[in-house]
């Protein structure tokens, strides 16, 4: 709720208008009175109120009068209707011209106060959405959207290492947004203003791997009938961003290491040497540690790339963040698809919040694109999202928790260790498998276990696992 909230009341008696000045002001709220509609309809006009308390019963200009020009003229500023004289009939007639509640007289101080802190709540949360609306218009998306301690944690490690020359290693899962990261990353570097060169090198087949890395002259292949510059070379200056870099194979790697090391290379085909200037940031969605151990990737390139590692967390350890998210990307919907807003309940978005998101940040974008082609225009209630969503709703998480426990941090261990019991002994014990299945890196998934004290061969011990 807004600590300095702005409050506009419109109200022929003189009384009320003391008695709701006396009561908002104690809540260290701003007051502004108008002893009639048209006055009232003039401020309202003029000043940037975050509440309005509207009399319905005025002389001149009535309450309803004024709400309907303050609609027709676009003031969204949440309205409470106040009356002496309510019936049904007026208090569905107020809300339907846009009015936010209605409340009789004589006014109790809780009613008030209640409804008061909710329209408070939807007007800061109007004002956070026209701001981002104006950053967007004004300074493009936003690199990173969320407060989340990892998200700020996040922002540090980037602000720390942008600047530098340092080559940083991305790690985290399918989705969380490590091109993202990248980007910001080369955005605050002294090399903002020449290229970031993006490779994939998952989707590029093996033998055109060196070509497209390095370039190749006219005729050193079939179909090569010009010659071509490499990734590399595009990069010079500037920043080269190899994404899924644990998908290469050895022996690429090994001649990308000589690359790092040298920044020196032929193209395909040639016997020029070409030297760059190229700052590196790698990405990968696998555990490094366990590629090396199981041969997969070179330990020597490995420590070449990891001068600075950071971290992108997965969007289910940051679930606070969801609400902004999903208002970032609703508002991308209605700016460039030119869809009608889509508001969500407290209820469904609850579930989303709790839904695992597997896909990470790029689901929940496909989630709200869904959400406006299917409903556009629309207020969703939870029977409404797409079934995979759905299914978690009724999920009762507490049952992990034993009765009696109200302490947060118990609660969180206790809930910790039941479910790595239960998902060790789904794994047949297996820490590799369990690390992989839960998206934990194995180091740390082992420090789990050993602060709750749980072996490894416990996961096929399945005799009195299953009440967890």
């Amino acid at each position: 709720m807004m600590n300095t909230a702005s409050i506009l009341i419109i109200d022929d008696e003189q009384d009320i208008r003391a008695a709701l000045r006396g009561i908002f002001e104690d809540e260290g709220w701003q007051v502004a009175e108008a002893g009639n509609g048209t006055e009232g309809l003039a401020m309202a006009l003029d000043g940037d109120y975050d509440l309005i308390f509207l009399d319905i019963w005025m002389p001149g200009m009535d309450g309803m009068g004024v709400l309907s020009s303050l609609r027709e003229k676009g003031v969204d500023t949440p309205v409470i209707m106040i009356s002496g004289h309510g019936n049904i009939e007026t208090a569905v007639m107020a809300l339907k011209t846009g009015a936010f509640d209605f409340i009789e007289k004589p006014l109790s101080l809780q009613n008030t106060l209640v409804a008061a802190g909710k329209a408070l709540e939807l007007s800061l949360l109007k004002r956070e959405n026209r701001e981002l609306r104006s950053r967007i218009r004004s300074e493009g998306p936003p690199a990173i959207i969320g407060s989340s301690p990892g998200i700020v944690r996040l922002r540090e490690l980037i602000a720390q290492v942008a600047p530098t020359e340092a080559w940083v290693l991305i790690t985290g899962e399918n989705g969380t947004g490590k091109e993202v990261a990248a980007r910001a990353i080369h955005t605050a570097s002294r090399r903002a203003g020449r290229e970031m060169v993006c490779v994939n090198c998952a989707a590029i087949p093996e033998e055109l791997i060196e070509s497209e890395l390095f370039g190749h002259e006219k005729g050193a292949f079939t179909g090569a009938d010009k010659a071509k510059k490499g990734k590399f070379e595009l990069a010079d200056k500037g920043t080269l961003f190899l994404d899924e870099i644990a998908d290469m194979s050895l022996k690429t790697q090994a001649k990308i290491l000589r690359i790092l090391q040298e920044q020196k290379f032929e193209r395909v085909g040639g016997t020029k040497t070409f030297k760059v200037d190229v700052r590196v940031i790698a990405a990968t969605n696998k555990d490094l540690t366990r590629e090396m151990q199981e041969g997969r990737f070179r330990q020597d390139l490995y420590y070449r790339l990891n001068v600075f590692p950071v971290t992108v967390p997965a969007l289910r350890e940051r679930a606070e963040d969801i609400p902004a998210m999903i208002e970032y990307f609703s508002q991308l919907m209605i700016e460039e698809q030119s869809l009608k807003p889509v508001t969500l309940d407290n209820e469904a978005l609850g579930v989303l919040m709790r839904y695992a998101w597997p896909g990470n940040v790029r689901e929940l974008r496909n989630f709200v694109e869904r959400i406006y082609i299917l409903y556009q225009g629309r207020r969703v209630d939870v029977s409404m999202l797409p079934p995979e969503y759905r299914a978690g709703a009724s999920l009762d998480i507490l049952a992990m928790v034993p009765e009696g426990v109200t302490d947060f941090k118990e609660a969180r261990a206790r809930f910790e260790e039941a479910f790595l019991r239960r998902e060790l002994a789904r794994s047949d014990g297996s820490v590799a498998r369990l690390a992989e299945i839960i998206g934990l890196e194995r180091t740390y998934l082992y420090r789990k276990l050993k602060t709750y004290g749980i072996g490894v061969d416990e996961g096929r011990q399945r005799e009195g696992l299953g009440r967890l």
